[in-house]
């Protein structure tokens, strides 16, 4: 038998942003909707060990919290005839064949809600990951290298927020779009590198939160083709996702990118990712932010293996890329990039000047790039310190068993 416990985390991983989205729409409130849906989720822990795993566990929530929705509105002595109606209509909450309204736009809608102006910009982002990538407080902190409680109130702060301005729960009018075009993509990518690459947890992948915020960036690309950067987000999702297929062995562990079979990769998705690179450039504006990625991603993508990368390309275009939105992670992928190109002894002080500077204190990210240059200038003591390092700072189990793995090998 399913473990109720551990089937209420992966349903509300792979549903909440559906559950949330479908609740706001229900009640006009996002910061109710989520409270409601936490709710269920209680419920769900109490209910489950002793009546079974519903069928559909996902709409077993969505009914439930919809059934607390209807006792709110009950106590607020609110409930007229469209509530009495809907709750009437409504299915049992066991009922398995529930399975949930169809969503539409709700999701995206929910993204241009968490991304509203009255906002700041880390709170847009953290309340963002937490209704759309279902991420926990703790993953966010460690997505951003920050303390929990300092999440817990940038979230808390949004809500109130969010209930004082009384947002609605309604797409913002066309002309508003482009204005919260850059925080959108922004947190649509976010999530999307949460499922490329978990921050924590036994996966190392969670394809699901990934294909969801791909979905979403097609919909932003349909929704306003004048805009590069939406394509240019969409390429470079779509050449990443590519290599999905190649990027895990059977049992889950972990296949690097100079061990992937590159028969695997999907090269339909690869030519879906380039024709929406080429329909970026098309418009004329030159390359932006995720433009100038999806061009790394496409050098990968159509190598015919690590050797034959053009790695002097990659090494400008992060060159490119840092000098319009830099950033310590860009310069460290350049330094693996350096590395390929001219030697690991270049790359090697972009590193140690990035490591001097604090940048990435806390993240596993620095340390095993350091790891991975040493090794190969025969430095392996000090290479096998570095790998030790990042598998204490990495809380994702096989990332740190990779990395503990470099280390037993030196």
């Amino acid at each position: 038998m399913a473990d109720p416990r551990r089937t209420v985390e992966a349903v509300w991983r792979i549903e909440s942003a559906r559950i949330v989205a479908t609740l706001a729409r229900m009640t006009n409130d996002v910061v109710l909707a989520e409270d409601l849906a936490q709710e269920a989720v209680v419920d769900a822990l109490r209910q489950w060990p002793e009546s079974g795993i519903p069928q559909n566990p996902g709409a077993w929530l969505t009914a439930v919290a919809k059934r607390r929705a209807i006792d709110t509105w009950r106590r607020r002595e609110r409930l007229d005839a469209r509530y009495r109606a809907m709750a009437h209509n409504l299915p049992s909450a066991g009922a398995a064949a529930d399975a949930g309204e169809p969503i539409d736009d709700d999701v995206l809608r929910l993204v241009f809600i968490a991304c509203h102006p009255v906002l700041a910009r880390e709170a847009q982002v953290a309340l963002t990951l937490r209704l759309i990538g279902g991420l926990t407080t703790e993953e966010i902190a460690r997505l951003f290298l920050v303390p929990v409680a300092t999440i817990q109130q940038r979230i808390v702060r949004a809500k109130k927020t969010l209930a004082a301005a009384k947002v609605p729960f309604e797409a913002p009018d066309p002309t508003e779009w482009r204005a919260r075009l850059g925080s959108v993509l922004g947190v649509v990518y976010l999530i999307f590198t949460e499922g490329y690459a978990a921050t924590a947890g036994d996966h190392w992948m969670r394809t699901d939160l990934a294909n969801e915020a791909l979905r979403l960036a097609r919909v932003l690309a349909g929704l306003m083709p004048r805009e590069p950067e939406a394509h240019a987000l969409v390429a470079l999702m779509e050449l990443q996702a590519s290599r999905f297929g190649a990027r895990l062995r059977a049992d889950g562990t972990p296949i690097l990118l100079a061990d992937q079979d590159r028969g695997r990769w999907d090269h339909a998705q690869i030519g879906r990712g380039q024709a929406a690179l080429a329909r970026a450039d098309a418009l004329g504006r030159g390359r932006g932010n995720y433009a100038l990625q999806a061009a790394i991603a496409e050098c990968h993508a159509t190598a015919p293996s690590v050797a034959d990368t053009d790695w002097a390309r990659i090494v400008l275009l992060y060159e490119a890329l840092g000098r319009i939105a830099p950033n310590p992670v860009v310069e460290l992928n350049k330094a693996v990039a350096v590395a390929m190109a001219t030697g690991p002894a270049s790359a090697l002080r972009i590193v140690d000047e990035l490591a001097d500077a604090g940048a990435l204190r806390g993240s596993a990210l620095l340390p095993s790039v350091r790891g991975e240059l040493l090794a190969r200038l025969g430095r392996g003591q000090e290479a096998r310190a570095e790998f030790v390092t990042a598998a204490a700072l990495t809380a994702n189990t096989r990332e740190r068993a990779v990395l503990l793995a470099k280390a037993a090998a030196l």
